[in-house]
């Protein structure tokens, strides 16, 4: 017998990743991670995987993140069709929607408290801060002149430089390649005497480049097709309709007065009035 009725229930949420692009730098994904007084805007391609860390600091203006975004990423990429965004402040401003109105990309937001609608930047941001735990933990020490803080912003460039030269599990392939055709030559590589340099031909170059582009879109369309069975699993497919009864989980309510342990889980019985989407409903 189950303890509570909870234990059978299915979350109730529709699986709904974004599309899939077909070029590199043609949809990316943005997110801050915030550590400290400063901040990273991890910023990733979603064809290739490739990240880019933009140190910034959590009090910048959303001029600021334009004009870092413009300067880093933008002026070597071109512009993208679509950016994927957490609901950030600084993304949801009268700025950023100008901006990719002039522009012409569009600008997409991830479904509040569930960040696994862009998963892959919560990813690498997780990846990150567990490259920098390590390095602060057991790596090189930089101290300030006044004490023993460890500076992580230095290293970033070469955690960069290391994400984009490793095999990535859903293509199976390094983001250096997908992006530019080729691995990148690093530190190391200067220490072995067996490396042969070749230069393919054009023709040899393209098929190369083809055989790889093709067994990313398989890895990827399995990695697809994985989610989507794992989530099938443990949520159902909402079937709302105006007018439904429905319980609001008070999970992420924020105005409910007094002691967070003895409000109730849910509100309601509370009638739908419009619905939004597949993922979202109105209600009364």
């Amino acid at each position: 017998m189950p303890k509570c009725k909870q234990e059978y229930w299915q979350e109730i949420w529709n699986y709904a990743p974004f599309s899939r692009t077909k070029f590199p730098w043609g949809r990316l994904s943005q997110e801050l991670g915030h550590r400290n007084s400063h901040s990273c805007l991890v910023v990733v391609d979603r064809y290739s995987k490739t990240p880019i860390f933009l140190i910034c600091h959590k009090d910048d203006t959303a001029i600021d993140t334009a004009l870092l975004l413009f300067n880093r990423v933008i002026s070597h990429t071109g512009l993208s069709k679509n950016i994927i965004s957490d609901r950030d402040p600084k993304f949801r401003s009268a700025l950023w929607t100008n901006l990719h109105r002039f522009f012409g990309f569009k600008l997409s937001f991830s479904t509040a408290y569930h960040p696994q609608t862009d998963g892959l930047a919560e990813r690498i941001i997780q990846t990150l801060e567990d490259i920098i735990r390590k390095f602060c933990a057991y790596g090189l020490e930089l101290k300030y002149s006044d004490g023993f803080t460890h500076d992580w912003c230095t290293p970033v460039p070469a955690f960069e430089l290391e994400y984009t030269t490793s095999a990535h599990s859903s293509t199976g392939q390094t983001p250096a390649i997908l992006e530019k055709g080729r691995n990148l030559r690093l530190p190391e590589d200067t220490l072995r005497k067996d490396l042969i340099d070749i230069h393919p031909t054009d023709s040899r170059f393209k098929i190369i480049l083809d055989k790889v582009k093709h067994h990313s879109k398989q890895r990827i369309n399995y990695a697809f097709d994985y989610a989507n069975q794992k989530w099938d699993k443990s949520h159902k497919v909402p079937d709302f309709k105006v007018g439904d009864l429905v319980l609001v989980s008070t999970l992420n309510l924020t105005d409910i007065k007094g002691p967070k342990k003895l409000k109730d889980s849910y509100l309601g019985p509370l009638v739908i009035a419009a619905l939004h989407g597949t993922n979202k409903v109105q209600v009364n």
